[in-house]
């Protein structure tokens, strides 16, 4: 299906792309599938790697935070995880049934003339799922995923040759710019992780954290949901003349055709 916007859109605006992250971004927190993935990673610890059970939800943060994922501990301490093994153990339980089709959400998309790309650590197979699950899978242009950072990975002698990359690394950041062809001051980037939305603000991203609506020095914008983002960040549709100044957006009945659920 042809997912061009309703609203018209010239170079008033200031993105050419949005990037969005996934998980806990694209749906809220509150489906559960971040809890069912972590005692997913925690059951692997156990059953795969052999650790003691007590240990396994300890042993997954500290992972987590000196590496980025547990797979990149676990290979970095010298495991060797194929990590297509290892995304199938973790996502493969997950109940995606509880993601449900959002078509707030797909109207938003469909509604917005710009590049449109996710940016996940997760693997492909997950990524396409979960887009499938919301109904959004044909409103991006791309997907850029962990085989997409670690194109390599597969030709690895030894856990360590060569270090798995993952956002919140600059090094992810810089491969994502690359992979897109994108110019990140005309990118907005949207991610529910504080770490996430700091790499890409000190690349050049516009950013928005999703989540809260606290102030955040790392972000340029907050939300609550990223169903909030044509009351948030009107600019993306901007597009007509400019009036003392100031460029004029979609108007308040145009935002509420945005969100605008089919019965």
């Amino acid at each position: 299906m042809d997912c061009r916007g309703k609203l018209a859109r010239d170079s008033s605006s200031p993105f050419d792309c949005l990037m969005f992250d996934l998980d806990d971004t694209l749906y809220p927190s509150k489906t559960g599938i971040a809890e069912a993935c972590r005692k997913n990673i925690e059951d692997f610890l156990v059953e795969r790697c052999g650790f003691p059970e007590s240990k396994a939800s300890i042993l997954r943060v500290e992972l987590f935070k000196d590496y980025g994922s547990s797979l990149a501990g676990l290979r970095a301490l010298g495991y060797d995880i194929d990590a297509d093994d290892y995304h199938s153990f973790v996502h493969g339980r997950l109940p995606y049934e509880r993601i449900k089709p959002d078509y707030q959400l797909r109207n938003l998309l469909m509604s917005i003339t710009q590049r449109k790309i996710i940016f996940t650590n997760s693997d492909r197979n997950h990524a396409t799922k979960v887009l499938h699950r919301l109904g959004v899978e044909d409103c991006v242009e791309q997907i850029i995923c962990f085989e997409t950072l670690n194109p390599n990975l597969c030709r690895a002698t030894r856990p360590d040759e060569f270090p798995i990359v993952l956002k919140p690394s600059l090094d992810a950041m810089k491969i994502a710019v690359d992979i897109a062809t994108i110019n990140p001051r005309r990118t907005l980037f949207l991610d529910d992780n504080v770490r996430n939305v700091a790499a890409g603000k000190s690349l050049g991203f516009q950013t928005a954290l999703i989540g809260t609506t606290s102030n955040n020095y790392e972000a340029d914008y907050t939300m609550e949901t990223i169903n909030n983002l044509a009351q948030v960040i009107p600019e993306i549709w901007y597009s007509g003349p400019v009036i003392n100044n100031h460029t004029m957006g979609p108007t308040s009945r145009d935002l509420e055709t945005l969100l605008t659920v089919p019965t």
